[in-house]
């Protein structure tokens, strides 16, 4: 081990997820498998330099903290609550099944029933990273099957807040013998004469209403108030630090205080910020630390894997493969069909859901430690936690072919027209010649008055709700989404638009935009931003017609400032 582990921890992680993320990227495979194997190669179990591991894992922890906050900063309470009603029973009922079937395996092998509850309770929570990653990448967070698999996510993660402080409660009610089997079926339900177990569930439940309550009602107040402060001090630096300083503090201090998970705190600070203005531009300070560190939990995730628990356990590891695959998705599935949701929605939250990571990991380790599973236990849920992991993106692109096969045979039969849609239908405008103006910001709100003092009709597409309200309220027409969402660009009439102005700040979310756009109508004028010289050229190889860059318009600017005066001056020279 060198002098400085924390950077040689942060060195070799990175640095070989991406040797490996860009092998896997060579060979058509998810980045993820790459990362993964750097984190194998790192690990305890393989030959050579070794990470450390607890370091790791912290790192990893500020990833999934950054990750959640934006999530939250694209989510609302409105959001959260319009999928109570599926989200809470579904996932209740999801994690009783799984967990039964985990407890089914363990007892055909004879282990005691309490290491089977915690081995199945363990294959039943989600990893949130993976999921939301997932949904992110084919853009699907803002789709009716995306805020239910978030709410989805949080209730899971209440569950398994209670799990983790109930657990110490049941294993004193097992007796912490997992070798003598003395635990039965009766003993697994003595909870209910057990005044400790009662207590610590209703001090749990005391402590996550307290934070709910001073996240709604102080938090709504105090954190914005204090970005909007530090925006107005005009330094870039001291805003990136707050808005930091407001994810880690509150996921820190909603751990310490209230019992609560890292990633749930970071969640709520997100989503009690995204009432704010600001929210887009914090979402885009924290977003070059958040891939980094996301890279760091995939990569501390496969340090924790020891290969050699193929070659001892295979039959028990394929089982457990087996549990978190088919037994998340078909239950998931089966109560989202049951609610009456189409059955293309249903498959991809079923097999959104289909693979365990973070919650799974913190919960066999605790149970090992109170002596309520064994060792194997946890090696099995590791490796069922990578093979999930490194086997889930290929189930997700395989559900693309599946999901369009399954619409046309709903449509074919008329069943899908009773079902609740994924998303209801987008209007299309009926401004020809128009402008379309993508993003509201602070570049957008400028064009889009030009355009108001000019005459010409425009419509603009935009995500943050507050925004979207505060236009309609003046009579703009807006279009509520993501411009990648598929068939925004048609609702807003692309192919009879004369402009097409890009006006977000995400040149890769641009490319592909201007991409579709020229596609459409090739007589399109493209206008869009960028803030440096390969940024300019990446658009321009998609069609773009005029970009526009910050510096040299400034550069411009100036000078143009100093040539008039210089003309002035040499003006009243020659006329004296």
């Amino acid at each position: 081990m060198p002098q400085a582990p924390l950077i040689a921890t942060i060195v070799a992680g990175l640095g070989l997820a991406f040797v490996f993320g860009t092998l896997a990227n060579r060979l058509r495979l998810s980045p993820l498998v790459g990362y993964l194997v750097a984190g194998v190669v790192i690990g305890p179990f393989t030959p050579g330099f070794v990470a450390d591991q607890a370091l790791a894992r912290q790192l990893a922890e500020l990833g999934v903290i950054l990750l959640m906050f934006g999530i939250g900063l694209n989510f609302s309470l409105n959001d959260l609550l319009s999928v109570r009603m599926i989200a809470l029973p579904g996932a209740v009922g999801q994690m009783t099944l799984v967990t039964l079937l985990g407890l089914l395996v363990t007892q055909t092998i004879g282990w005691p029933v309490g290491a089977g509850v915690v081995f199945g309770l363990a294959l039943s929570v989600a990893s949130t990273v993976v999921v939301l990653r997932a949904l992110q990448e084919r853009r699907q967070l803002e789709t009716e099957g995306g805020r239910i698999v978030v709410g989805w996510l949080i209730v899971e993660d209440l569950a398994m807040i209670l799990a983790l402080v109930l657990l110490p409660v049941f294993a004193a009610l097992q007796g912490s013998d997992i070798d003598g089997a003395s635990a039965d079926a009766s003993g697994l339900f003595a909870f209910i004469e057990f005044p400790a177990f009662w207590g610590a569930f209703g001090l749990t439940l005391g402590k996550l209403a307290a934070f709910f309550a001073a996240m709604v009602i102080v938090g709504r107040r105090l954190i914005p108030s204090i970005l909007h402060y530090v925006a107005h001090t005009g330094s870039r630096e001291l805003f990136r630090l707050a808005v930091l300083v407001m994810a880690l503090g509150v996921a820190f201090g909603a751990s310490e205080l209230f019992g609560v998970s890292f990633a749930l705190g970071a969640f709520f600070a997100g989503m009690i910020l995204a009432e704010s203005q600001l929210s887009q531009r914090a979402a885009q300070e924290t977003l070059p630390l958040r891939d980094a560190f996301a890279v760091l939990f995939f990569v501390s995730v496969g340090m924790l894997f020891n290969p050699m628990i193929l070659v001892e356990q295979p039959l028990l590891v394929g089982a457990t493969f087996l549990v978190i695959i088919i037994g998340n998705a078909a239950a998931a599935s089966s109560i989202v069909l049951m609610f009456g949701y189409p059955s293309h929605v249903a498959l991809t939250i079923g097999l959104g859901l289909s693979q365990i990571g973070e919650f799974s990991f913190i919960l066999a380790g605790l149970g090992v430690e109170l002596g309520l599973l064994p060792e194997t236990g946890r090696d099995l849920v590791l490796a069922g936690a990578i093979l999930s992991i490194l086997v889930n993106p290929f189930l997700l692109v395989g559900l693309n072919r599946l999901t369009a096969w399954l619409r046309a045979r709903e449509r074919e039969t008329g069943t899908g027209e009773a079902e609740v849609p994924e998303r209801p239908e987008l209007p299309i405008t009926r401004l020809t010649d128009h402008a379309v103006l993508v993003g509201h910001g602070r570049v957008g709100s400028l064009v889009a008055k030009t355009l108001e003092e000019a005459g010409q009709p425009y419509l603009v597409i935009e995500e943050r709700q507050l925004v979207i309200d505060q236009l309609r309220a003046r009579g703009v027409e807006v279009i509520a989404g993501n411009a990648a969402q598929p068939g925004l660009l048609d609702a807003a009439n692309v192919a009879s638009a004369r402009w097409l102005i890009s006006a977000i700040p995400n040149p890769f979310e641009s490319g592909n935009l201007i991409e579709r756009a020229h596609a459409v109508n090739p007589r399109l004028e493209i206008i869009a931003r960028a803030h440096s010289d390969d940024e300019v050229d990446y658009l321009k190889k998609f069609g773009a017609d005029l970009i526009i860059m910050g510096e040299r318009e400034i550069a411009r600017g100036i000078s143009e400032h100093i040539l008039r005066r210089i003309n002035v001056a040499t003006a009243r020279v020659d006329d004296q």
